[in-house]
């Protein structure tokens, strides 16, 4: 435990301010020499001198060596040409309609663009749960014993109940392939011929072919 000494003055002035130091021992002031002054320039009287204790910490005390962090605050400078009370003109785009200009301050267009921003982050929220929504209707639809009330939430949200459906498929290919057996530069390859050659489409406008892959060419 390090030992401390308090020293209380009283001020004489108007202010009638109370003022301690807690000061660790042989840090004080010398025998005989009690002069304080206050902050509103009066003297003070010491009232009294006491033994004080505080009790060790793990944070250490900063001493005068060490530095004081200081932070920064970084702000952007506001451009010499900036008036918030200037009015512009500008166009309104409404889709393919003609055009059509209005004349505003730049405060107002701020105060429209951020408010903007803001639609657009709200839409986005409520865009990912409608989807949510979607997942589960879809999910929960063909075991529901209530189906017209989820098809009535579906229609309320714009939602169609559409499910989508991975599968994988085995297609057997039989075919001709023709080359000149006079051409003495050209060797057969033919798993890279068929390989090369081959794709798979759909005619069903449901169905969408993601990969296609060839496997197993061989002579038949």
């Amino acid at each position: 435990m390090t030992h401390y000494q308090k020293y209380t003055w009283v001020c004489t002035g108007d202010c009638d301010a109370l003022i301690e130091y807690t000061i660790k021992d042989g840090y004080g002031w010398p025998a005989g020499e009690m002069n304080l002054t206050c902050r509103c320039n009066s003297n003070c009287t010491l009232v009294s001198v006491e033994d004080a204790t505080i009790p060790y910490t793990d944070t250490p005390l900063q001493t005068k060596e060490e530095p004081m962090e200081e932070s920064t605050v970084t702000t952007t400078p506001i451009p010499e040409s900036y008036n918030s009370n200037l009015l512009v003109t500008y166009k309104v785009i409404r889709g393919y309609s003609d055009a059509e200009y209005a004349t505003d301050k730049v405060t107002s267009i701020e105060w429209d663009l951020h408010n903007g921003r803001q639609a657009q982050k709200h839409n986005n929220v409520l865009n990912g749960k409608i989807d949510a929504a979607k997942e589960i209707i879809c999910e929960a639809y063909a075991d529901s014993q209530d189906q017209d009330t989820l098809r009535e939430i579906a229609e309320a949200l714009g939602i169609e109940l559409i499910k989508e459906v991975l599968f994988t498929a085995t297609l057997e290919v039989s075919g001709t392939y023709t080359y000149n057996i006079l051409d003495s530069d050209y060797e057969l390859d033919l798993d890279s011929e068929v390989t090369d050659a081959l794709y798979a489409d759909s005619n069903n406008g449901n169905i969408t072919i993601d990969d296609t892959e060839v496997c197993h060419v061989r002579e038949a």
